[in-house]
């Protein structure tokens, strides 16, 4: 067989795209955080892991725009070479006295910072555990890993204990998860998760891509709304939503981050992250400290799409975040509710496998800070209006 054939015969993205139900690769053509435009209709945007609304916030413009003139647009180089500034050393420092840890260390992505981690620090003899709703780039990294891969149903510590059981006591262990599961809206139960850990004398990381900012007395997470900051080895989080640009962090132990720093091939074989979210990050870090406002207009918006939500009679789940799913079920009954709802103005996320389990498709919407009053009732009105004529079916997760 040609190696292309499989590519050729790949046709149900084309068979959608020919329907008009083909929600995916959307050009945006400008946006304004709760507003974007899309083939020049304006559309409330919820789709966006903006939660804190900064991305258009005056003082990031500013300090992205003053890296750029000052450092240019990009480091054309690796961490481990040309690649480290001034402004790399200050976003580790301030992110590691935001996070309780140690040590820093930044990557240009999220997804690099995850395989990095795991590539690097699970050798032949270790294990690793990792909640099966956990975000593909854990799941990617683990792959890259050298040691056992043990997955358990999503919060199902019983399991995870009987795999610890099942595990020599001697070998090295780690338990991942996500803080919020960014398909579920779910918080994990990580007291539960640091007691088997302590137990069974595993370490644990966090994965807060989407805790950051949102979770926590300060905005510092999982392990901080928990109260568990000091029992969790290492904190990993990406800066592509309430930190309003791209790339990576994970913070903990220093001898931990020194050996990421020199083995991680994701960090050492890729550029380092450009100067302007390098700026963007450091301002944004800074307004999450300064205006705990947005973490509570947040949440106030939150409640209410929820509220709003299950009024109507739709199932959003386990969620209790700002992550709120809207269980469909079956792919094109999604894809109908996702184009009216686009018709109708309002920009969300369709969500299909394998990102969910099969027959578990759904939209997903992310609530901001900055969402007003009447934008949630405008989208809560289309809702409405859409609900009678779908039947949305109970499903399973």
């Amino acid at each position: 067989m040609n190696l292309f054939e499989k590519c050729a015969r790949f046709t149900r993205a084309r068979e959608a795209q020919a329907t008009g139900y083909y929600p995916f690769f959307t050009p945006i053509e400008s946006s304004e955080g709760t507003e974007v435009m899309v083939r020049g209709e304006p559309k409330v945007m919820m789709g966006s892991n903006n939660y804190l609304g900064l991305t258009h916030h005056p003082q990031v413009l500013a300090a992205a725009e003053a890296a750029l003139r000052r450092y240019g647009s990009g480091c054309t180089g690796s961490r481990f070479l040309n690649g480290t500034l001034d402004l790399h050393d200050e976003l580790e420092d301030r992110l590691a006295r935001f996070l309780n840890k140690e040590a820093a260390l930044v990557f240009s992505t999220g997804y690099q910072t995850n395989l990095g981690i795991l590539a690097t620090l699970i050798g032949k003899r270790d294990y690793l555990y990792l909640d099966k709703l956990d975000h593909a780039s854990a799941v990617d990294g683990s792959q890259l890993a050298h040691g056992t891969v043990l997955r358990y149903p999503h919060g199902d510590l019983e399991t995870l204990e009987q795999q610890l059981q099942k595990t020599p006591p001697k070998a090295g262990k780690l338990i991942v998860t996500d803080g919020i599961f960014s398909m579920e809206g779910d918080i994990a139960d990580l007291p539960s998760l640091v007691a088997l850990a302590e137990q069974y004398h595993a370490e644990i990381m966090v994965d807060d891509a989407h805790s950051f900012g949102v979770l926590g007395k300060n905005g510092g997470g999982t392990a901080q709304h928990f109260g568990v900051e000091d029992r969790v080895g290492l904190i990993m989080s990406s800066f592509s939503k309430s930190l309003a640009a791209i790339g990576g962090v994970v913070a903990g132990p220093e001898p931990v981050i020194h050996y990421l720093k020199h083995h991680a091939r994701s960090l050492i074989f890729s550029a380092s992250m450009p100067p302007p979210s390098v700026a963007t990050v450091l301002t944004a870090l800074q307004i999450i400290e300064e205006e705990p406002e947005r973490r509570t207009a947040l949440w106030r918006n939150t409640r209410r799409m929820q509220a709003g939500l299950r009024s109507l009679g739709y199932d959003i789940g386990t969620s209790d975040t700002p992550v709120i799913p809207i269980i469909v079920g079956d792919m094109w009954l999604m894809g109908m509710i996702w184009k009216e709802l686009f018709d109708s103005g309002v920009f969300t996320n369709p969500v299909i496998p394998p990102a969910v389990p099969e027959n578990s498709c759904r939209i997903r919407i992310s609530m901001m800070a900055t969402h007003t009053d009447e934008q949630i009732d405008f989208v809560l009105d289309v809702f409405a209006r859409i609900r009678p004529h779908i039947q949305v079916e109970k499903v399973a997760v």
